[in-house]
């Protein structure tokens, strides 16, 4: 029998590496080495675990859905417009999102590289119908690049102080006029897929409005723009860009090998029908990938304060949590995306030849996921442990040195078609887990825990010892 008042406020006086040693001084005074007493303590322990991240996370999720919904109704329209539409619109948002958002993120992107990429692409084998239609759609994609490009300083601004209602509900308000403003645009106006580019736009920037009201009248949130100096600005850059950058290539390799499916896609059999499809399973990766991102925030948040608070065993604790929920979210996705196999494409279009595509692949997508939440949710525990580098190293890897070959043999030699560019990414979503797992298991927590003291301590000096202890991956 547990005592349940006993072991609770125990339990509360659990702290991270002093849960041994407390539980063995009360095991003594209570004359009880019941095993039973330490797994009472340690679901206490994994309930108030699970609880913050849920805290963290849940919000996150919940916005981030709310704004990937936007590109899901975008794609609605699109598919009442015709296949040709439908397959000019997947390729021109998949390039978008995928090329520009990735590069204004690095403040390298130029809107005027969007048209010539796209005549490339003519060249290198597209649907010339389909590449016009994006080439049209890209062209007034640009605001909406532009209001991302703001929308996600400020995002991550207010997350990084524990804001994230406000957040939530700027998107509620933002995603609800979505489709009005897209059926404004496309039957009244008559704009086509001109049209969803600019109603695109058009929400994202209400998304911004609804941020900068919060930020001006709250006072909740800091003022970013109180006390800057112009030198100021240019300070602090090389610390930033040190994490910044890593996380960034990290994110795009893995990113850009969707543009590169996609870009498969227009030399098979069927091109237009398989670019269509092509996107609308981006589209729903997209929108699986909003709980594996927010997970991983969540385990970056907690594994970064338990290793700042000299809490090893703390860390190590949510990592591995936050593995198990990543993996149970992949198997319900598997799960999902089997039994919907045969009903999720008629929600975009009626299209047959589409409808066919999509229910073949959507296993092995589900499949995928198995692979791709574990991964991502062990992205946040490198993150959280300021080692972004080993993430660089493990998608250039899994990705175009396992899964992009695999991809082109399956396709092309193996005559597999469609369904051997989604092979191509289980092989790297495969390898890429195995890949984080075993860096996570070589991990030394109480290293890394003596690591971010110094990283703590050495906020206050210069920028170049940080750098040193940044680029010191184990």
């Amino acid at each position: 029998m547990c005592p349940g008042s006993d072991i609770e406020s125990l339990g509360k006086d659990l702290n991270g590496d002093h849960q041994h040693q407390l539980l063995r001084s009360y095991n003594e005074e209570t004359g009880d080495g019941d095993k039973l007493i330490h797994s009472c303590l340690q679901m206490i322990n994994v309930g108030d675990e699970l609880l913050s991240i849920g805290k963290i996370s849940g919000p996150i999720m919940m916005a981030s859905m709310l704004i990937q919904s936007r590109t899901i109704i975008s794609m609605l329209f699109l598919s009442h417009l015709g296949q040709e539409e439908l397959a000019g619109g997947s390729l021109a948002m998949g390039f978008g999102n995928i090329t520009g958002v990735c590069h204004q993120r690095s403040i390298l992107w130029d809107g005027s590289h969007l048209r010539p990429s796209l005549r490339r692409q003519t060249i290198l084998g597209q649907d010339p119908d389909a590449t016009k239609i994006a080439e049209v759609f890209l062209v007034s994609f640009i605001p909406e690049l532009i209001a991302q490009a703001l929308l996600h300083p400020i995002r991550i601004f207010l997350k990084s102080q524990g804001i994230t209602t406000p957040i939530t509900m700027a998107a509620v308000c933002a995603v609800l006029l979505h489709p009005l403003i897209n059926y404004i645009f496309t039957a009244y106006f008559q704009l086509g897929v001109k049209g969803i580019a600019l109603a695109l736009a058009c929400t994202t920037f209400n998304l911004n409005l609804g941020l900068m009201v919060y930020m001006v009248v709250s006072e909740t949130p800091l003022k970013p723009w109180h006390g800057v100096k112009v030198l100021l600005i240019f300070q602090g850059w090389k610390p930033l860009l040190t994490l910044a950058l890593p996380s960034l290539f990290s994110v795009c390799l893995e990113w850009w090998w969707y543009e590169i499916m996609l870009f498969l896609c227009g030399l098979l059999d069927s091109p237009k029908a398989s670019v269509a499809a092509m996107g609308i399973l981006i589209q729903t990766t997209g929108f699986l990938y909003n709980f594996p991102y927010s997970l991983s925030s969540g385990i970056s948040t907690r594994v970064s304060q338990a290793l700042g608070a000299g809490q090893p065993s703390c860390a190590h604790r949510a990592a591995n949590i936050g593995l198990v929920l990543a993996f149970l979210f992949g198997v319900s996705a598997f799960v999902v995306t089997t039994v919907l196999r045969s009903w999720w494409g008629k929600l975009f279009t009626d299209e047959p030849q589409i409808l066919d595509l999509i229910s073949t692949v959507l296993p092995i997508l589900g499949l995928c996921e198995v692979g791709n939440s574990p991964q991502t949710a062990a992205c946040g525990v490198l993150t959280g442990t300021a080692r972004p580098k080993d993430g660089v190293r493990i998608n250039l890897c899994s990705f175009y040195i396992v899964g992009l070959p695999v991809a082109i043999l399956t396709t092309f030699t193996f005559k597999l078609g469609f369904k051997g560019l989604w092979f191509g990414l289980l092989a790297a979503q495969i390898s890429c887990v195995c890949m984080m797992i075993y860096t996570l298991v070589q991990t030394d927590w109480k290293h890394q825990a003596k690591r971010a003291d110094k990283l703590t301590t050495a906020a206050a000096d210069k920028d170049d010892l940080e750098t040193s202890l940044l680029t010191s991956d184990h």
